[in-house]
């Protein structure tokens, strides 16, 4: 029994020691080798598997991205172990498995272009900026404007003496305007890069002036308060309108849309309006009596859930000979200035229905020129004939600076119709007061009902 158990022992060690016996120096290299190609074939394996990713998520940022899907780590997608519990783990014939495996809807701030060839539409802060109208598309507005204008100036004209001590005429005037305009526009899309559009305002407008002149100042003649006050109402300035969308958004690159609008003088025409022996109007003007041509750019930046836009513009005005006499004044011509402007702004998206905008805009005008002709007429004290001279001059007004804040939000009521409220503060004194505008889209015609 002893030499059974021993020879037993000696059979299980035997392994063991040919298990520890070393390898020889030739065993460890090619054993080295083996090693090193292996990590080469595992590593041409991994860089195989890495092209075929970017290559799926170039696929998948090129196609349209699903409604109501959600992939996984997004937002509303069910997490694993959500999936691995419960009725998860049933075959997959099992009806609890399908419905605990459906991912749910996803949950989106604002909505994402389903066209990447056209820019989204934004709660634009003025006529211009939006989506261009598509093809076949006519779309009416309807738009509510107030704007009011409150001027204090005070007018000095003589000679200083020293601080505080003034010698002449001292005058201080104060303005007010109150224009109330309800204007109806369409849009037609002749192409889906083509839209033409006309407006049509009614305006209905109150001028006040207060000319006060302080005691004393004017040669010791009591001074006397002048208050004059104006209003008139009907068609405003008919604004016929183009705009073509230059360039599409890619490579991270704004859409680019040009614009053209033309202003035509069909308001009352300021020169035209009955005045007083003084000069003063009796009257308010609903347009401005000149023909106007605004060329512009828009860009639109797409940053989802924001939108960047911008445009800048230039307005070219034409002069006209008049024939208005404001004692002892006659104008001959006048020719508004041209204007330059820009806009910027960001709106964002709050939900799928409703957008927010914030914005600067600013004007830079330049000065009206003028001419006038003052007849003059004197008589010889030893003759006793009379003589007439006209004395011509032509001056050119100051420049105005016209900063606005802006500020817009926009509700989409329906699939066809919206609506949207502006609000414009004068951030420069030349600029006025307030300005607001309510404006309300509905589609008439679509070529997709």
């Amino acid at each position: 029994m002893t030499m059974l158990i021993a020879a037993t022992l000696l059979t299980a060690a035997a392994p063991q020691t040919a298990a520890t016996k070393p390898l020889t120096r030739a065993a460890l290299q090619a054993e080295l080798e083996q090693a090193r190609a292996e990590i080469a074939t595992q590593r041409q394996q991994i860089d195989a598997q890495e092209a075929r990713l970017r290559a799926l998520e170039d696929r998948i940022a090129a196609a349209p991205a699903a409604p109501n899907t959600t992939l996984p780590g997004q937002v509303g997608a069910p997490p694993p172990a959500a999936i691995a519990q419960g009725s998860a783990v049933s075959s997959p014939g099992d009806p609890a498995t399908i419905v605990q495996a459906t991912p749910q809807p996803l949950e989106r701030v604002g909505q994402r272009p389903t066209d990447r060839d056209r820019p989204p539409e934004v709660a634009v802060l003025g006529n211009q900026g939006s989506v261009v109208t598509r093809k076949g598309q006519l779309t009416g507005e309807v738009q509510l404007d107030y704007a009011r204008a409150d001027r204090n100036r005070a007018l000095f004209r003589g000679i200083e003496v020293v601080e505080s001590v003034l010698v002449g005429e001292f005058n201080i005037n104060e303005s007010r305007q109150d224009i109330f305009t309800d204007s109806f526009a369409a849009r037609y899309g002749v192409t889906d890069k083509l839209e033409v559009g006309v407006r049509v305002p009614f305006v209905h407008r109150a001028d006040s002036s207060v000319l006060v002149p302080v005691q004393g100042s004017t040669n010791n003649d009591a001074a006397r308060e002048v208050d004059s006050a104006a209003k008139g109402g009907g068609l405003g300035d008919v604004e016929i309108s183009a705009r073509y969308q230059l360039i599409g958004a890619h490579n991270g690159l704004p859409f680019i849309v040009g614009n053209l609008q033309v202003v035509a003088p069909t308001g009352t025409d300021p020169f035209g309006v009955p005045r007083n022996a003084s000069g003063e109007a009796l009257k308010a003007a609903t347009g401005s009596g000149f023909w106007g041509v605004s060329p512009s750019v828009t860009a639109i930046l797409p940053s989802d859930p924001a939108v960047l836009f911008g445009t800048i513009g230039y307005t070219r005005n034409f002069g006209k000979g008049v024939n208005t006499i404001i004692p002892p004044v006659q104008l001959t011509y006048v020719k508004p200035g041209d204007s330059l402007s820009f806009s910027a702004g960001i709106g964002v998206a709050l939900n799928e229905r409703t957008s927010l905008n914030l914005g600067y805009a600013q004007t830079w005008a330049f000065g009206t020129l003028t001419r006038t002709a003052v007849t003059t007429t004197t008589t010889d004290a030893m003759t006793g004939v009379r003589s007439t001279s006209v004395t011509r001059a032509e001056q050119t007004a100051r420049d105005l600076q016209i900063g606005r804040l802006l500020f817009g939000v926009t509700y989409r009521a329906t699939d066809r119709a919206s609506i949207n409220w502006s609000v414009e503060v004068g951030a420069t004194e030349d600029a006025p007061d307030v300005r607001t505008a309510l404006r309300i889209p509905l589609v008439l015609l679509s070529p997709h009902p």
